[in-house]
This record gives C-alpha cells, structure tokens and sequence, in this order.
C-alpha cells in the first residue's frame, strides 16, 4: 500500500513562500501522473499543479508564473514551490499520484496566507 506523505504548509503573509513537500513510500510502481490539488473552505477540491509522463506540466490559471510543480522521480517525491503568495491561495493542500495500478492521496496540509 502507498502512502504519501505531505510536508511543508504554515502560515505566511501575502507576498511569501512555502514550498511543500510529498513523499511515497511503500510499494511504488509505474507514477504517471504527480499532482497537487487544493480546496478552500466552502469550494471544491481542484487541481493546482499536474506533473505527467516524463515532461508535461500544466497548472491552473490562478498559479500560473507563481507556483512551480517539480519532483526527485527516482526518490518518488513531489514539490510545490510556491511564491507571490494571496490570501486566495489560503486551502488545504493535496498530492496525489497517479498510475495503472496507483491512484494514491496525501492527507492534506494547510496552508494560510494571512497578514
């Protein structure tokens, strides 16, 4: 069974940064996809950050030129650089990987971005 293991969420004022962290361990065969999700207190879960195959990367609109999704394949780890951070981006943060025979979720970590 993966776990995956997320670090690195706080409490930062608009404007800082955070990187977060998601780690598998466990039986870990054929990732396709690493992704980090978000959801806001009364919204919807949504995608922020997808890491597909061996390149392809995509974010949502509202990250874009600020976040930064990257990963250490052969350590099966994940990040989330983050910058320029707004309150909006306040939410509970979510990796998620993805294969054939893998569909695993972090637990969550909080991240606030409050003056």
């Amino acid at each position: 069974q993966v776990q995956l293991v997320e670090s690195g969420g706080g409490l930062v004022q608009p404007g800082g940064s955070l990187r977060l962290s998601c780690a598998a361990s466990g039986r870990v065969f054929g990732i396709d996809h690493m992704a980090w999700y978000r959801q806001a207190p009364g919204k919807e879960r949504e995608l922020v950050a997808r890491f597909s195959g061996t390149s392809e990367i995509s974010y949502t609109d509202s990250v874009k030129d600020r976040f930064r999704i990257s990963r250490n394949a052969a350590r099966n780890t994940v990040f989330l650089q983050m910058d320029s951070l707004k309150p909006e981006d306040t939410a509970i943060y979510y990796c998620r990987m993805l294969g054939s025979r893998l569909d695993s979720w972090g637990q969550g970590i909080q991240v606030t971005v409050s003056s």
